[in-house]
């Protein structure tokens, strides 16, 4: 995930133009026109047929125990 600091260090490496915290936030937001945003936790992969099928007969079987 990147972070300001992140951002930041990006920028000043490509222009050599070192910027706060506060900057990058206006640069990225004021600027850009971007916005916060967070990773799904989800795997893209994730196959809920199969997440259910599984809840349904082995989960059942594996709590039970032998």
């Amino acid at each position: 995930m990147w972070t300001l600091e992140r951002v930041g260090a990006v920028v000043t490496r490509v222009t050599g133009v070192a910027l706060s915290r506060a900057s990058v936030w206006r640069l990225l937001t004021g600027r850009l026109g971007w916005s916060l945003q967070r990773p799904e936790r989800r795997a893209m992969e994730r196959d809920e047929s199969e997440i259910a099928r599984w809840i349904a007969h082995e989960w059942p079987r594996i709590k039970k125990g032998p």
